[in-house]
């Protein structure tokens, strides 16, 4: 591959609240913003995500080759996604990006403005925000649906997580979906050597003994 950036696929990221995200705002989106997008500055690509004003990433500007740029949010419940959302959209659309990749259905409602301008949108769709219990009415559920049938009429490609997601696209707006299931890291094995150098003791020639509480009367 080219190490010429001019011949390296431009991706912006944006509906996830930080990258990298820490305990308290690392949710089932963040997760994949993270994953997918080191694995695809990995495979080449240039890779920028915009994330929430005020969320903590320990004021990064760069994590693992993926540039981080931060938006302006509004605080208030219901207008944080949506403000981050919007402010992400348009710098994106006017950020010299091949693609711009949309995380959950919300955000998904300013999809008509990069599409305005002749952008390549994709969309994953991590669930159907609208159907939870918090959704289910009000403004919110209606940005929600609204975001969805943009994501629809404008995504050159929407991916969904599960069978029963894709079962819905298809039979509420006959939409074809590409299914792609999260995955699992793999499990990296470490030599135990912190028993061998503190006591002297190799694998398998001890046995552990777990101290136990004692029973109050």
């Amino acid at each position: 591959m080219k190490s010429n950036n001019k011949s390296k696929l431009k991706i912006a990221m944006l509906g996830h609240k930080t990258m990298p995200a820490r305990d308290c705002s690392r949710g089932g989106v963040e997760v994949v913003v993270e994953e997918l997008s080191t694995r695809l500055v990995e495979m080449g690509c240039e890779v920028t995500c915009y994330n929430r004003t005020g969320c903590d990433n320990g004021g990064l500007k760069e994590y693992k080759g993926v540039k981080l740029k931060s938006v302006p949010t509004i605080k208030k419940k219901g207008l944080a996604a949506m403000t981050s959302s919007f402010f992400a959209t348009v710098r994106a659309t006017f950020g010299g990006y091949d693609v711009i990749h949309f995380h959950a259905e919300g955000p998904c409602f300013w999809m008509w403005i990069p599409h305005l301008f002749g952008k390549k949108c994709v969309a994953t769709i991590h669930g159907l925000d609208f159907a939870r219990a918090k959704w289910k009415s009000g403004f919110g559920a209606k940005y929600i649906k609204a975001g969805e049938k943009m994501a629809v009429k404008y995504a050159s490609e929407i991916i969904v997580l599960s069978k029963g997601v894709q079962d819905y696209f298809k039979e509420t707006y006959g939409r074809e979906t590409i299914f792609i299931p999260n995955g699992v890291s793999r499990h990296q094995a470490v030599e135990a050597k912190e028993v061998t150098e503190k006591f002297g003791l190799e694998k398998d020639s001890y046995i552990p003994i777990r101290r136990q509480s004692p029973q109050k009367f």
